[in-house]
């Protein structure tokens, strides 16, 4: 399957009642890049493509940037899939930079890369600190992914803590944006949530570590707020650790 023949592929999955309910969720794409596939079916597309020829498959990692979303979804689905350390994170260094929205940096899961930790690790720590926002969303879905449980660290919410979110009020084409509206979220607000996604996660798996970071106030109030929200809508928190939680809202 070469590129031609994987977006002929999309396009014949194409949904558009899906695509326009997924452009909903996506306002800060144009509508007309985006097909309209489900997740688990480009995942499929996905595994059946990085079972072609070799040069076909680099050939469309190497062609950036891509037209469509789903284009974007396939490339780190089969980045996902690369076995050697190495290669992965070469391919996901290469890509990082042409992400622009939640939805293509979210549910990866390179397992590859935890073949060597450290570098791993160093990586993340990398990404935390870029100018690009949706770099530093990839590297905390990575903590939030690998390190949340065994690998843990309390040095890993001082990490996520000291990001420093005003940094993206402008998006990626430097054009100053509005405040956070429903239209048209700024590349701050995809940072902040998933900042406040991280820690309610931590909340649920590392309550003791994580913790004093909301009765100390150490996250800003935007995300201290989200933070409370989203964690009393957990499951995995119990109801008194909820009743403690908006009592410091």
């Amino acid at each position: 399957m070469n590129h031609a023949e994987l977006i002929k592929r999309l396009l014949a999955e194409q949904d558009l009642k899906y695509r326009d309910f997924h452009a909903s969720l996506l306002p800060n794409i144009d509508k007309k890049s985006i097909i309209g596939v489900r997740v688990p079916t480009m995942r499929k597309i996905a595994k059946e493509f990085v079972g072609s020829a070799a040069k076909d498959v680099a050939n469309f990692l190497d062609k950036l940037p891509h037209k469509y979303f789903e284009e974007n979804q396939v490339h780190l689905f089969a980045v996902e899939r690369i076995k050697d350390f190495d290669e992965c994170l070469r391919r996901i260094e290469q890509f990082l930079p042409y992400i622009d929205n939640w939805a293509v940096c979210d549910g990866k899961s390179p397992k590859a890369l935890l073949k060597d930790e450290p570098r791993f690790y160093s990586k993340i720590c990398e990404w935390l600190k870029s100018i690009k926002p949706y770099t530093v969303r990839f590297g905390v879905n990575m903590l939030m992914n690998f390190f949340l449980d065994e690998r843990f660290s309390k040095e890993h919410l001082k990490l996520i803590a000291a990001i420093d979110e005003n940094k993206f009020d402008d998006d990626s084409t430097g054009v100053v944006q509005a405040s956070v509206n429903a239209a048209r979220p700024t590349d701050r607000y995809y940072v902040q949530m998933v900042i406040a996604w991280y820690m309610a996660t931590a909340l649920a798996k590392q309550w003791d570590a994580t913790f004093p970071y909301i009765k100390e106030r150490k996250l800003s109030p935007w995300i201290h707020a989200k933070t409370i929200q989203k964690a009393c809508e957990s499951y995995r928190i119990t109801d008194e650790q909820k009743k403690i939680l908006r009592g410091l809202k």
